[in-house]
């Protein structure tokens, strides 16, 4: 079924070019895993939930039309999409977004970390969005892979689909993490990692990681104009 669903992606990628409906799709894949206590997670849900609303990424998300989804991940076969693709018009709707992912019950506590599996459920969510000029998957995670494929292996796909992967790496217990993202988890043209060093930092540095890769590389796009200019000369940020 995964072989299958990746090749209507890729046909629906490569077919014949249609009116650009957004700029943005974006998956955001959250770490569920058995290292995140209780308190973690609602710091991250909450992190991010507090980023969408952040002014610079709300204007850039509703300027670019984006679609955003929501992953939790942790072992081998427990990934899910727990929030489908959402279109974001308005600022309503990034507000609903936000309230959506604040109150998304965790689907498990107690396992281990497939990053590779992830990334494959991620990739497959874009088949239902074809039209989107953009296409990222936003991945947090604070520990290596240790089960289920490599992360890898998902390159190869990934490229193949013009996908591409950038990380938080939450380095609380693992200081090496960061550069394990760097060399095995993020790919495409300016793929980028950022570094929590705790829980405690994730707020701040998803709000960062967001500004960076929404609102300095997105199009704005209005109903009579698919191809408007992009926002990256008006919004120059730090790295």
């Amino acid at each position: 079924m995964r072989i299958v669903l990746l090749v209507v992606l890729l046909l629906g990628l490569q077919g014949p070019s249609r009116a650009l409906a957004c700029d943005l799709a974006l998956v955001l894949a959250v770490d569920v895993s058995g290292s995140v206590d209780a308190e973690e997670y609602r710091i991250q849900m909450d992190g991010l939930a507090a980023g969408l609303r952040d002014g610079v990424v709300s204007e850039a998300l509703v300027r670019a039309r984006a679609q955003v989804s929501l992953v939790q991940w942790s072992g081998r076969s427990r990934q899910e999409v727990s929030l489908g693709w959402a279109q974001l018009r308005s600022f309503a709707d990034v507000e609903a977004l936000a309230q959506r992912i604040e109150t998304a019950p965790r689907p498990w506590r107690n396992y281990s970390t497939a990053v590779g599996e992830a990334l494959f459920l991620a990739l497959e969510q874009f088949a239902a969005v074809p039209d989107c000029r953009r296409r990222v998957i936003d991945i947090s995670g604070d520990g290596f892979s240790n089960e289920g494929v490599e992360p890898r292996a998902a390159h190869g796909p990934l490229a193949a689909a013009g996908v591409t992967v950038n990380a938080i790496a939450i380095e609380q217990s693992e200081p090496g993490l960061t550069a394990y993202f760097f060399e095995n988890v993020i790919r495409g043209e300016g793929a980028f990692v950022v570094t929590a060093a705790s829980f405690a930092d994730y707020p701040a540095r998803i709000r960062k990681k967001l500004v960076r890769e929404v609102a300095q590389q997105t199009a704005v796009l209005t109903p009579t104009d698919p191809t408007a200019a992009c926002l990256c000369s008006d919004l120059q940020f730090g790295r």
